[in-house]
């Protein structure tokens, strides 16, 4: 290994974020750089991809800068994004997904929901594709959006000659592969890995795209997660302050790079590895399990093969809005303001106040049901809507703080719905390893462990899901034999909080009545 380190490169919401590591998986330097959002109506979110990628130009740069390391001395680079989509002309240029029709806005964001309406169409069609997805289709996949892009902007669908997932767009712009991944196309595309014709067609033709592989591009076969798909171009190397001699890995969605960067560790260990569940949790929340047999049911996306790690099959659940949440109730609040990092440590520290003074009884006929974005899992429906009981008119900061605690247990147990709907279906899990921005809310990361029951597992990496994506970078660089190898070689460990029995009939009865909003939410629906 004479070139021993790695870039990963991580494409969120709200910024790029870059970081360089060594062949061990500690992380020498970091940089982040945001990344402008459009939303021109409401359930619409867009990117300009070409920003996207001048972010990531920049991050990488500045990161390369700080960790001393030089040019030359990075083997390898890959790269974990959102799910969000990408669209570009039969010339590589960029193509408006906007009501608006500004070129520039060429990128649907993850958690745009303009397609509910497709998404309900490809649910309903009953097609065997959505036995790998939980049974129904979301919006935040790829198939909804292209069909609403084909029936809304034709004329974009007609022009259109090559579809990206944000992570394949990345590694297409650095390499000038069409190289896709084994990762984004099955989890968002349908892509049935485990079958030796991994695309069905026909559910394509039943859902009115028939016409969607002479617009996308797209390979009859996805790469591996990892898999070398050349090296970086000369205008890619230039741009990103690299060499030519850089090879590119074919990346991940950011949820699964969180995944491998905390579960990696037990990639040489399939009897164990459902016993553990990775809780990826920012804006949103990702929960990713791995086994080494499928382990399908509806409301879990998945199981995915070879998603993350090689043989293994991957469900996935999550929770639409987390952090989102959090930020909405300070906002929403009379006594809030901007939810930045300070005002979040206010509440939190304003909270443990008045639980030393009030200890269970704090706000314990506050209840609130998280699904303000919907709910991913373990319903799968995404019109749920958020509820809140036990409102006064008491508008003090107190009263913020009281809601707030009780939005963080409803998220908290919410993560709790999602993992009985997984033990309840063949996996043994006892252990969250959490990672994300989460890890620097006090409340949240103790709820984890309390409400749930489980042990839980802080990485000592403080950016598992970079990490991961070093890890994926490493293994296209050749520094390793495979995945498994570079996973189990780079993890870091964790700090382990075990959970407070004390609290246990506490969280029971809070539960209890989480599960009696649900079905209370559902009666009024019926009734309307």
């Amino acid at each position: 290994m004479t070139k021993s380190f790695v870039c990963a490169v991580d494409v969120g919401t709200g910024s790029a974020r870059a970081g360089i590591l060594d062949s061990r998986g500690n992380l020498l330097g970091r940089a982040d750089h945001p990344i402008a959002m459009h939303q021109p109506k409401p359930d619409h979110a867009e990117h300009d991809s070409e920003d996207v990628w001048s972010a990531v130009c920049k991050a990488v740069r500045v990161a390369l800068q700080k960790s001393g390391v030089a040019a030359g001395e990075i083997a390898g680079i890959s790269f974990d994004a959102t799910c969000s989509l990408v669209v570009r002309d039969r010339q590589g240029g960029q193509l408006s997904v906007s009501v608006t029709g500004e070129k520039r806005w060429d990128t649907v964001v993850w958690l745009d929901h303009r397609a509910i309406a497709e998404a309900d169409e490809c649910t309903t069609s009953g097609h065997a594709v959505l036995d790998y997805i939980g049974g129904v289709m979301s919006p935040e996949m790829a198939t909804p959006k292209l069909m609403w892009l084909k029936r809304h902007l034709p004329k974009t669908w007609n022009e259109a000659g090559y579809l990206f997932d944000l992570a394949d767009f990345l590694t297409w712009k650095a390499s000038g592969s069409l190289a896709r991944s084994q990762c984004t196309l099955t989890a968002k595309w349908t892509y049935l890995a485990h079958e030796e014709k991994s695309w069905r067609r026909d559910f394509f033709e039943l859902v009115g795209l028939g016409d969607l592989f002479e617009h996308g591009n797209l390979p009859e076969k996805a790469s591996s997660v990892g898999a070398d798909i050349g090296a970086l171009t000369a205008q890619s190397a230039a741009e990103l302050g690299l060499t030519e001699k850089c090879r590119v890995g074919a990346g991940v969605i950011d949820a699964y790079a969180g995944a491998l960067g905390v579960l990696g560790g037990f990639a040489g260990d399939e009897r164990n590895i459902s016993r553990h569940l990775a809780l990826i949790a920012g804006t949103s929340s990702c929960v990713m399990a791995m086994s080494p047999d499928p382990q399908p049911f509806a409301g879990v996306w998945g199981p995915y093969y070879g998603a993350a790690l090689p043989t293994l099959w991957l469900s996935e659940g999550g929770q639409s809005a987390t952090g989102a949440l959090l930020d909405h109730i300070i906002r929403w609040h009379g006594a809030g303001g901007e939810p930045d990092a300070a005002m979040h440590m206010k509440i939190a520290s304003r909270v443990a106040e008045l639980r030393a003074e009030d200890g269970d009884a704090l706000a314990a006929r506050l209840h609130v049901l998280p699904d303000f974005h919907g709910n991913r899992s373990p319903l799968a429906d995404p019109h749920a809507v958020g509820v809140i009981s036990g409102l006064t008119l008491d508008a003090s900061f107190d009263s913020l703080c009281k809601l707030y605690w009780r939005t963080a247990v409803g998220i908290a147990l919410g993560v709790r719905h999602v993992l009985e709907a997984l033990n309840e279906n063949g996996y043994l899990i006892d252990t969250l390893h959490v990672t994300g921005g989460h890890t620097k809310n006090p409340l949240l990361m103790e709820l984890y462990a309390d409400a749930t029951g489980c042990t839980v597992v802080e990485p000592l990496a403080d950016e598992a899901v970079l990490l991961g994506t070093g890890m994926v970078a490493a293994t296209a660089a050749g520094l390793y034999g495979d995945l498994n190898a570079a996973c189990v070689a780079m993890q870091q460990g964790g700090r382990t909080r075990a959970p407070n029995k004390a609290a246990g009939a506490r969280f029971d009865r809070d539960y209890r009545i989480f599960l009696e909003m649900h079905r209370q939410r559902q009666a009024l629906d019926a009734i309307g």
